[in-house]
């Protein structure tokens, strides 16, 4: 059996307890909690999990791709045709916005921090709350939001169809005419390409030694032995589950001000046990995705990381320690843009 498929197996029967152990134990207010601390404390005992370096490529249609990053960019998916895709994760800044809440259409300001589209093909669902099963349906999302593009299809497959190089071009991929699926089929090609490869960490992991500083190399050990790697692994370092935000401490409570978009998962499946639950993010572009969190309330990343350790780990990490995770975290950065 190898060690990979071990990590798989650990990953499934940690799953599998956790949705045993909800069905049976009664929803009482600590009792979640209390559980997700014992199976988190589970992973950092077993400390078996692995990062995985992204790919050196990924093989899709080209034409796909091509067609997928003009979608992507262009403003007539938006009711005024005024925001494209790119409006809120723009490819020159790591595929985000730098806003703790992105803007639509008329001025709105939306309720919740944009992530990176960045190596999203990697996540298991996609969304902070996870309603999204693929990027196919995550693309169909902001058109319909009335804060984002508030927009539909019949509006932008009627805008889009007029355009003949359009027309040709979805003839000539997809067989027919412009449409819904099409559409979602080649933005999320698009993005499926962006893979942020060959980090120096990746570089580090596939045998190079001298890819990293020791500080980094400190910062790698000190992000696996504190726990954070219980939760960040896999070859997106995230992206691959949900998780309480607050298993040691109640975040919302000290932060205040609690709304809807708190809730996260809960806003999706209605169950209790899933309040202030989200999809851990990939940490892949970490270093360059200020301002962190759903909420978009840090600024900068030492702090992130200090947040974390307090309400994921129940730890203080001393700052000598938390600069050396963020090298860690910088080590991280690989290429950007397209790599088709």
């Amino acid at each position: 059996m190898t060690t990979q498929f071990k990590q798989l197996i650990f990953l499934l029967l940690v799953s599998i307890g956790l949705a045993i152990l909800f069905v049976l134990v009664p929803n009482d207010e600590g009792v979640p909690q209390l559980i997700e601390k014992n199976m988190l404390q589970q992973a950092i005992q077993k400390n078996s999990m692995a990062i995985e370096p992204l790919p050196l490529s990924v093989t899709l249609n080209h034409q796909k791709v091509a067609l997928g990053k003009q979608l992507f960019h262009d403003v007539r998916l938006s009711k005024d045709d005024t925001i494209s895709c790119a409006s809120c994760h723009g490819l020159e800044s790591a595929g985000v916005d730098g806003l703790p809440h992105s803007f639509g259409i008329d001025g709105q300001e939306g309720s919740i921090n944009a992530p990176t589209v960045y190596n999203s093909g990697f996540n298991f669902v996609q969304f902070w709350d996870g309603r999204a099963g693929t990027l196919e349906e995550q693309a169909s999302g902001p058109i319909h939001n009335p804060v984002e593009m508030g927009s539909n299809w019949d509006e932008v497959i009627g805008k889009l169809s007029q355009d003949k190089r359009y027309q040709m071009l979805f003839s000539q991929l997809y067989g027919g005419g412009v449409s819904p699926e099409f559409v979602q089929d080649a933005i999320a090609t698009f993005e499926r390409s962006l893979v942020t490869s060959d980090s120096r960490f990746d570089r580090y992991l596939r045998g190079d030694e001298k890819a990293l500083s020791m500080e980094e190399k400190e910062g790698y050990q000190l992000f696996r032995s504190y726990g954070c790697i219980a939760c960040h692994q896999g070859v997106n370092i995230g992206g691959n589950m949900f998780q309480n935000f607050g298993v040691f401490g109640n975040y919302f409570k000290d932060r205040g001000h609690i709304t809807q978009t708190d809730y996260g998962r809960f806003n999706v499946t209605g169950l209790e046990r899933d309040r202030y639950k989200f999809k851990v993010p990939s940490l892949r572009l970490v270093a360059k995705t200020a301002p962190y969190f759903h909420d978009g309330t840090v600024k900068t990343l030492n702090e992130a990381v200090k947040i974390m350790a307090k309400y994921q780990l129940g730890r203080e990490i001393p700052d000598t320690e938390v600069a050396n995770i963020v090298l860690f975290l910088q080590s991280l950065e690989g290429k950007q843009e397209s790599a088709l």
